[in-house]
């Protein structure tokens, strides 16, 4: 079994929650904020069985697709402060693909 850790930007969140959803995925969702942007993300935990690691991937990658935004950046970046908003890249989700070495569901409740 496996835990993936997908770190999407709020804004898709919702999204890629749904589109997990709907293929049968349970999703955990956390509220998580970045450090160099400081904006805020979602820190999406889904476990799931080794054979099915790459169909999460893929609903990740589709739902969660990167795009060019102009964001303002507080105080400096490599060296120099930016008053103006800065065109970068935002979007997509960093995934983390974890070993799960135990995993219990509580008793009663329903697989799947």
């Amino acid at each position: 079994m496996k835990m993936i850790m997908a770190i999407v930007q709020a804004d898709d969140a919702h999204k890629v929650t749904q589109a997990l959803n709907e293929a049968g995925y349970r999703v955990t969702r956390m509220a998580t904020q970045g450090g160099w942007l400081r904006r805020e993300n979602a820190t999406l935990l889904v476990g799931v069985e080794d054979t099915r690691v790459d169909d999460v991937l893929r609903i990740l990658r589709k739902a969660a697709q990167r795009r060019m935004a102009y964001v303002n950046v507080p105080g400096e970046v490599m060296g120099a402060y930016h008053p103006q908003p800065l065109e970068v890249e935002v979007g997509g989700a960093t995934v983390f693909v974890l070993n799960v070495e135990r995993f219990e569901r509580p008793a009663g409740e329903a697989k799947g």
